[in-house]
C-alpha cells in the first residue's frame, strides 16, 4: 500500500481530516470470438437471444467445454500486470438465484484463481506516480440482461450476453482519492487494449467497475466499507467516489454506523442509493464445479504467451524518453492509447532522420494532430492527415526547407485538401528562404525605416523580437529565423 498520504488527499469534516481508502473490482469482457464453456457468438448488439446455445440457457445435460483461447486471454493479462500465472486453478460454482442467470449459479474462480498478485503503475496528472497492487484476477462467466421496459408487466430476459467470458480484476485498497482510482482504471483499460484481451468499451458494458469505499481517520484501522456496483465510466467512478466518501462521513460524524452493503451510483443525480445489504462470501455456497476438471498448464505454455506478448506502455513510454529525448510527459500522452502510440511510431518509421526529429515529431503528434483531432471531436482513426503526410513536414522542418510557421500553413492544406507536402511545397511556392543575401537586403531595408528602434536595442537586447517579427512578416515567414536572428545581431552590434 502506499506508505503516505499528503494532507492535500484528505478530505475534511467536521471532526477533522478523513482518509479515503479505495479498491476496486475490475469486470472486463475477454476478447474472444466465442463464451468462455460454449461455442456461441460473443458479438455485441446481436437481436435478444440470437447468440444463446443450449448451454448458455442450462437446458438440461448440457456439459460446459472450457474455451481455450479465453485461457489465454486470461494468462496474457496476468502476465501484462506482472502478475503471478497459478499452473492450476480451479473453476467454482457461486450459487445465487436472479432472473438473468439460467443455471441458478455463475461459474467463477473462488480460492483458486488462475492469476494471483501483481501490480499497476499508474502515472498521475501530479507528476507523482502510484503502485495499485492486484489482489487477484479469476475467469467467470457473465449474466444475462433483464430490460424492463418492454412490457406493461413483464420483464423480458436477453441471454446474448449469458456465458461469456469476464476477467475480474481485483486491486489491493491502494487508492487514497478518486483521481488516483480514474487513473487507474484508464491505465488498466490501456493495458488491456495494448494486449488486445479486452476492448475496454465502457459504454458497451465489456469493461465497468465494482468500487469499494470507505473512510477512516489518517492511518487509523480500515473502516467498514460499501461498494458500488456496475458503474461504466471513469467520470462516474469520480464522482461516485466523491459522493459515497462524504455521505459515509457525514454519518460517522453524526455518530452513526456504516452499513456494510452494495449501493447504486444514480448518474442523474451524482450520488449512490441503497441496493442491498452485502452478502458475505460464503452465502454464495462456493464449491469446485463437478462438470469442470481443475485447469492446469505448463510453465512453457505461459513462457510461451510471455515470449509474444507486445510491448506495453511503460516498456514504450520508457524507450521513447530514452530513444528521442521525450519529455515523461509527452511519452505518457503518446502512450496512453494504443493507436496513439501506433500513429507516433508509424510517423518515425517515415522519417530521413528519426534520431534527430523524433522529438520534434512527438510535438507535432500531439500539440497540431491531437489538437486538431480534440477540436473537431474525432480519433486518431479519422485523421485526414496520414503518418506518412506527416512525417514529409517534420522532414521538410527538420532539413530546413520550411520554417515552423510555414509549417502549421502546410499543415492546414493538407489537413484540408490532402496531397504529397513536398509537392505543395514546390508548386506553391512555400520554401523557406535560406539566401543570406536577400535576408540581409531586408534587414538592411528595416533598420533604415526604424533608426530609432536600431538605437535603443544596444540599451534593450530584447528588442531585437520586434526586429525579427518585421523581417519574417516582411518575407511571407519564409526567411530562416536562425539566419534573421544572426544577420540582425550583426548589424546591430549585439
Amino acid at each position: 500500500m502506499n506508505a503516505t498520504v499528503k494532507p492535500s488527499q484528505l478530505i475534511k469534516g467536521a471532526t477533522g481530516d478523513w482518509e479515503i481508502v479505495i479498491g476496486l473490482e475490475v469486470h472486463a469482457q475477454v476478447t474472444s470470438n466465442s463464451k468462455l464453456f460454449s461455442g456461441a457468438s460473443t458479438e455485441f448488439g446481436g437481436e435478444p437471444n440470437s447468440h444463446v446455445s443450449l448451454v448458455d440457457a442450462a437446458m438440461p445435460g448440457m456439459l460446459p467445454v472450457i474455451n481455450e483461447a479465453c485461457i489465454r486471454q486470461a494468462v496474457r493479462t496476468g502476465l501484462g500486470l506482472k502478475a503471478q500465472i497459478n499452473l492450476r486453478s480451479v473453476f467454482d460454482r457461486k450459487n445465487y438465484f436472479y432472473p438473468d442467470l439460467p443455471q441458478g449459479y455463475q461459474i467463477s474462480q473462488y480460492k483458486s484463481p488462475i492469476v494471483g498478485e501483481g501490480e499497476v503503475i499508474v502515472d498521475l496528472d501530479s507528476g507523482d506516480s502510484i503502485t495499485v497492487g492486484i489482489e487477484r484476477l479469476h475467469l467467470e462467466q457473465d449474466a444475462g440482461k433483464l430490460l424492463h421496459d418492454q412490457h406493461a408487466t413483464m420483464s423480458f430476459v436477453d441471454l446474448n450476453r449469458s456465458g461469456v467470458a469476464l476477467m475480474e480484476i481485483v486491486s489491493k485498497p491502494d487508492m487514497r482519492t478518486s483521481e488516483q482510482a480514474k487513473a487507474y482504471v484508464a491505465k488498466l483499460r490501456s493495458i488491456l487494449r495494448y494486449l488486445g484481451t479486452c476492448d475496454g468499451d465502457m459504454e458497451k458494458g465489456s469493461l465497468r467497475a465494482d468500487v469499494n469505499v470507505s473512510v477512516r481517520k489518517p492511518g487509523g484501522p480500515l473502516g467498514t466499507r460499501c461498494e458500488i456496483k456496475n458503474v461504466n465510466s471513469i467520470r462516474f467512478i469520480g464522482q461516485a467516489i466523491e459522493y459515497e466518501a462524504r455521505r459515509q462521513i457525514g454519518i460517522l460524524e453524526d455518530g452513526g454506523p456504516i452499513d456494510q452493503e452494495t449501493r447504486l451510483f444514480d448518474a442523474v443525480k451524482g450520488e449512490t442509493r441503497s441496493m442491498r445489504s452485502k452478502e458475505e462470501a460464503h452465502d454464495y455456497r462456493y464449491f469446485p464445479d463437478p462438470d469442470l476438471l481443475p485447469l492446469e498448464f505448463s510453465q512453457a505454455y505461459v513462457d510461451a504467451l510471455k515470449a509474444e506478448l507486445p510491448e506495453l506502455p511503460d516498456a514504450k513510454k520508457a524507450r521513447f524518453i530514452r530513444d528521442f529525448a521525450l519529455s515523461p510527459d509527452d511519452a505518457g500522452v503518446l502512450v496512453s492509447e494504443r493507436e496513439s502510440a501506433d500513429f507516433y511510431e508509424a510517423v518515425l518509421g517515415k522519417l530521413a532522420n528519426a534520431a534527430r526529429d523524433g522529438k520534434l515529431a512527438a510535438n507535432w503528434v500531439i500539440n497540431e494532430l491531437f489538437g486538431r483531432l480534440n477540436k473537431d471531436g474525432h480519433g486518431i482513426a479519422a485523421s485526414p492527415v496520414s503518418a506518412a503526410q506527416l512525417a514529409a513536414i517534420v522532414d521538410l522542418i527538420g532539413d530546413a526547407t520550411i520554417s515552423g510557421k510555414i509549417a502549421k500553413d502546410l499543415f492546414e492544406i493538407v489537413w484540408q485538401e490532402g496531397g504529397d507536402p513536398r509537392a505543395l511545397v514546390e508548386t506553391r511556392g512555400m520554401k523557406q528562404v535560406t539566401d543570406l543575401g536577400a535576408i540581409e537586403k531586408v534587414v538592411d531595408d528595416i533598420i533604415a525605416v526604424n533608426p530609432d528602434k536600431a538605437a535603443q536595442v544596444r540599451d534593450k537586447p530584447a528588442m531585437i523580437g520586434w526586429f525579427v517579427g518585421q523581417v519574417m512578416k516582411s518575407s511571407g515567414g519564409k526567411a530562416n529565423p536562425q539566419a534573421v536572428n544572426d544577420i540582425l545581431k550583426s548589424k546591430l552590434g549585439l
